[in-house]
């Protein structure tokens, strides 16, 4: 036990660096350099995407099924970068019931452009579970 103590603490205590750099994490915002992010010569939007992973009827949408969902759909559309987490969603049915649903959470940054908007629908309409909500 004190040996898996110690080992939990020296994990903890080596969080102060990002992973892959060298360089320390400090809790003040710090400027990213052009380097890093790409310089921005167009406005861009933030879409956030959430999507349900149950089905209406059958089993929920497997992890490999949203990864081929994400390689083939998401990283296709757009190849510049996005992030993806796990969420835990829940609403207020028309009948008052209050439903819970596993959810994957995408966040794209990208141009504020017609084929940006085309390319972010194809998306929604891709998922075959219908439980997609979008925000911008």
């Amino acid at each position: 036990m004190r040996l898996a103590m110690a080992g939990a603490l020296s994990l903890v205590g080596g969080i102060g660096l990002a992973v892959g750099t060298s360089r320390p994490v400090s809790g003040r915002a710090q400027p990213a350099s052009v380097a890093e992010c790409g310089a921005m010569s167009t406005p861009q939007l933030r879409t956030t995407l959430y999507f349900g992973l149950a089905r209406p009827k059958g089993a929920a949408v497997s992890e490999l099924e949203w990864q081929l969902f994400l390689r083939d759909e998401v990283t296709t559309r757009f190849p510049e970068g996005l992030t993806v987490w796990e969420a835990e969603g829940q609403w207020r049915r028309a009948d008052g019931v209050v439903d819970h649903e596993r959810s994957k959470v995408l966040l794209l940054v990208h141009a504020d452009d017609t084929a940006s908007r085309t390319a972010v629908r194809g998306l929604i309409d891709r998922w075959e579970t219908a439980r997609v909500c979008a925000t911008s």
